[in-house]
């Protein structure tokens, strides 16, 4: 490594050998996190931290005076119901008809301890529908911690890039799938993580279509939910509306995040909703398992009950308050959640102009949209390659390998937790790097 580099290497290099790092390409999200802050602890140096997908911005005061409220109100001293509270859910229900344009009963919108405890409950759920289908496929590039889920389970999961397979291609792959018989569920982020792509009405119809087919359920991981820029899907009851599988099959569950769109991350309340259709389907092996024949019930009291009996309930006031605010057009969340296209756009170009180029950078034909991550890579070097030389000039970023990506040669930045006066410094880092790193 150079000498010059603007973090001193000697100091990188003690703590990788401190934290027994055979390569730091290969080190999961949390061990980079780790020997950044170490690292910047003993510089005083502040890296350009690209690595942890996390919200960076101050949530609104609805619903924090909203959840206070509540417990000054006492509902610490309660148990809120399994599947939330009534007015809650109502507020869910009424979300997704103005933003989405979908009919679905506040029965079937259930609150969770964030979309991270929904696709658990839902993978364990879907695959005792039928005892035939017990998998779950991924169409990736995805969440690394969903394919975890799986493995603490102990269920099967397949999966494949989607981005070699775009538009009326990804049809036959994915029917070359779920013709196996034994796919349960498949589940995608749209947008997605870490990628950005979003899913053209053509994708989703294609999707929407084979799992009504092969009578398999899609989860559609909205924790983005309305940040496709290019469009403004801000206004309540108007087109356009966020894209969803839901417009071409009643075998859906949508997993909609507070974390990300109203940057309520750290109360750990998302929402969970599920179709009429699916939740009022009965099988005899979903009575065999959970003693009750119905989905909707053996998703609630069989594997809700049995992870936490609900989620909490102040945070549910919260969830509300936003929602509510959002739904009567009072609130402009859209807007508030802006500022993450604004700095990718820029990132990105102080990114290119210095020799990096982007690696997923279309919907099909058109340009992909400016969001919450953005994905680079640079001539000459492997992803892992990337990450081990970028730690020495003070950025971090996590490889694409570890998403299911086949692009092993990119990396997945965030632009979150980076402050717009960062820029000079990052343009700066740069810079030196592509000199040091050009044509070699």
């Amino acid at each position: 490594m150079k000498k010059d580099t603007p973090i001193p290497s000697d100091v990188v290099n003690k703590y990788v050998e401190q934290m027994n790092l055979e390569h730091v390409g290969k080190a999961s999200i949390r061990e980079i996190k780790r020997l950044v802050d170490l690292v910047e602890a003993e510089t005083g140096e502040r890296y350009v931290r690209m690595e942890m997908g996390i919200p960076g911005l101050t949530p609104n005061r609805l619903g924090i005076e909203a959840e206070k409220k509540a417990l000054d109100d006492g509902v610490a001293s309660l148990y809120a119901d399994i599947d939330g509270t009534a007015s809650l859910k109502k507020e869910i229900s009424r979300f997704v008809k103005l933003f989405m344009n979908i009919d679905v009963q506040a029965r079937s919108c259930i609150p969770t301890v964030g979309s991270m405890q929904a696709s658990f409950a839902v993978f364990h759920t879907v695959v005792h529908m039928k005892k035939e289908k017990n998998s779950i496929l991924f169409l990736d590039p995805g969440f690394p911690v969903h394919k975890q889920q799986c493995r603490v389970q102990g269920t099967p999961y397949d999966s494949f890039d989607v981005y070699n397979y775009r538009g009326k291609r990804l049809r036959d792959k994915l029917e070359s799938h779920l013709s196996k018989g034994n796919v349960a569920a498949m589940l995608y982020s749209n947008p997605n993580n870490p990628s950005w792509i979003c899913f053209t009405e053509t994708e989703l119809k294609i999707i929407g279509e084979l799992a009504t087919k092969y009578n398999v359920v899609v989860v559609e991981d909205l924790a983005y939910f309305a940040m496709d820029f290019r469009k403004d899907l801000s206004v309540p009851g108007q087109p356009p509306y966020q894209s969803s599988v839901a417009n071409y099959t009643d075998l859906y569950v949508l997993l909609i995040s507070s974390s990300k769109s109203f940057s309520y991350a750290g109360q750990r309340i998302g929402m969970m909703v599920i179709s009429d259709a699916l939740f009022e389907k009965r099988t005899e092996d979903l009575r065999k398992h959970f003693g009750m024949e119905q989905f909707g019930r053996a998703i609630v009291f069989g594997t809700l009950y049995a992870l936490s009996a609900g989620t909490a309930h102040s945070p549910q006031y919260a969830l509300e308050a936003l929602l509510k605010a959002a739904n009567d057009g009072t609130l402009n969340f859209v807007e508030e959640v802006r500022e993450y296209g604004e700095k990718a756009k820029i990132m990105k170009k102080l990114f290119t102009d210095n020799g990096f180029y982007i690696v997923y950078d279309k919907d099909e034909d058109k340009p992909l949209a400016d969001g919450f991550y953005f994905t680079i890579a640079y001539p000459g070097f492997t992803g892992e390659e990337l990450i081990e030389a970028l730690v020495y000039y003070g950025i971090s970023a996590i490889s694409l390998a570890i998403t299911g990506s086949e692009r092993t040669e990119g990396l997945r930045a965030c632009v979150s937790l980076v402050s717009r006066e960062q820029f000079p410094d990052l343009e700066y880092r740069l810079k030196k790097f592509h000199g040091h790193h050009n044509g070699s």
